[in-house]
């Protein structure tokens, strides 16, 4: 079965070829390192990120190059820097904001199993890039300097829209462009901005100043996967006017008809039934999630959801990957130690894979894991021939889903345990069975299985 994916440009799944089977490239824009990064951000990680595990197992891990960047220069750094360090100078002040913001980042995302991009590159590195694009769209009659910025042009541009398949002349300006007087276009955007004293900045050829945001991931990705490349990605709120003015932007300068081939978006994200926001009470970055469950678990139940999709983030599915994973754990057995048997042992299961390979359909892939977990249980099919193949075949699916355990999927405290099974012999002892009954589900919510002894006692065990 051949791989097919959503194409955003298109509006259809389209079977994908890569320009290059020895060198697969997919760029996916990353974190604004100004704070914490919340739960929707973990969404596009977490997917594209079984993506990069699907072609790696389809096309072989050398073969696949992914690019994830990290913007380190952004007007909303600045206001935090001197929000957070009032004394220090800018410049020292924005590092210690993006430093710590950056690894917490890349913190939180390998919690969640996600391995670490071919490159992932900084804005701050690449803004001698930035700057030669820039020269090539003004060269070219696509870009021109008025006021204190320079600006793209949007009408040089006549189809400009397709991806967001809107009207040019509905075209409205990006949340960080200000329609000002000297554009020649309210939907012209910021190339490069000039800065004052007090600003970050770097010498250009049109004055002391920074980069637009889109221009960012233009010169980054042509950089690292050239000027077409295979696969785009990133959050459904990124089509307009970020993914839209990037294509402006790398068309124009390089002259070609498409800038990635294949482009892919996520849902929206809310938390329990409303949009997230500070406001409401409900903002929750990665890492309050991690505080208090396993990154398996907010991986698993993100993956719950088809990555097209909205999503509820709710508690009720964090329990259910807790279930889920628990059972799943069971049958897992690591490549290192293998078997015996004459088969390949990077093999995953065939449904698995099929599913994956359709749009990445995860709810289709748990769904064949759940059966295949069933089977394996089952001691009528435990005695059969290929039992050793089947469990090899599920635990390296759960590989590519990123899903394999990295420790025991509970965290015990076994003096909570046993204030637990206490309470359950006093309410035994009372004829309080309801109250019994209600503490043992309690602590197989938990992952503790308990049995109640001829002597009296109560035992209990780690769930497997």
């Amino acid at each position: 079965m051949p791989l097919r994916l959503y194409n955003t440009l298109t509006r259809q799944k389209e079977e994908f070829q890569p320009l290059d089977k020895e060198r697969v490239r997919m760029y996916v824009c990353g974190p604004t390192v100004y704070d914490f990064a919340h739960i929707g951000n973990a969404r596009p990680v977490i997917v594209f990120d079984v993506l990069f595990r699907l072609l790696r197992h389809l096309y072989g891990e050398s073969h696949v190059t992914y690019v994830r960047n990290i913007t380190d220069v952004d007007d909303k750094i600045n206001a935090r820097a001197l929000r957070d360090f009032p004394d220090l100078p800018l410049n020292d002040a924005i590092r210690n904001v993006t430093e710590k913001t950056a690894s917490q980042f890349f913190a939180d995302v390998k919690a969640l199993g996600c391995l670490d991009p071919t490159v992932q590159p900084r804005a701050t590195d690449n803004i001698p890039g930035m700057i030669e694009m820039i020269r090539a769209l003004i060269a070219r009659g696509h870009a021109y300097q008025a006021g204190s910025e320079v600006l793209f042009s949007v009408p040089s541009m006549p189809d400009y829209g397709a991806l967001s398949q809107r009207r040019l002349e509905d075209q409205q300006a990006g949340a960080r462009v200000a329609v000002d007087a000297h554009k020649r276009d309210a939907a012209d955007f910021v190339l490069w901005k000039l800065s004052s004293p007090e600003e970050p900045g770097w010498d250009s050829p049109w004055g002391r100043g920074r980069p637009g945001w889109h221009i960012e991931c233009s010169a980054m990705s042509s950089r690292y996967l050239g000027e077409v490349f295979d696969i785009h990605g990133g959050g459904l709120d990124l089509i307009f006017p970020h993914h839209e003015n990037e294509i402006a932007q790398s068309r124009c300068a390089f002259g070609t008809s498409v800038m990635a081939r294949t482009w892919m978006h996520n849902g929206f994200l809310q938390v329990e039934g409303q949009k997230m926001s500070k406001s409401l009470g409900n903002f929750v970055t990665i890492n309050d999630v991690l505080q208090e469950w396993p990154g398996e678990f907010a991986r698993y139940s993100m993956l719950l959801t088809h990555y097209r999709q909205p999503i509820d983030w709710t508690r009720s599915k964090l329990i259910e990957a807790r279930s889920s994973l628990q059972k799943f754990q069971k049958w897992y057995v690591p490549l290192e130690i293998g078997f015996s048997a004459d088969y390949d042992q990077s093999a995953v299961d065939v449904e698995v894979l099929e599913s994956l390979q359709d749009d990445l359909s995860t709810p289709e892939a748990f769904s064949a894991l759940h059966r295949l977990a069933t089977d394996l249980a089952n001691p009528a099919l435990q005695s059969r021939p290929d039992h050793n193949k089947r469990l090899s075949e599920f635990s390296r699916s759960l590989d590519l889903l990123g899903l394999a355990p990295r420790k025991q999927l509970v965290d015990i405290d076994a003096t909570r345990v046993d204030a637990f099974i206490s309470a359950r012999l006093e309410a035994r002892k009372a004829k309080n069975w309801a109250e019994s009954d209600r503490i043992r589900d309690e602590l197989a919510a938990m992952g503790i299985a308990i049995k109640d002894n001829k002597d009296g006692t109560t035992s209990w065990e780690v769930k497997r």
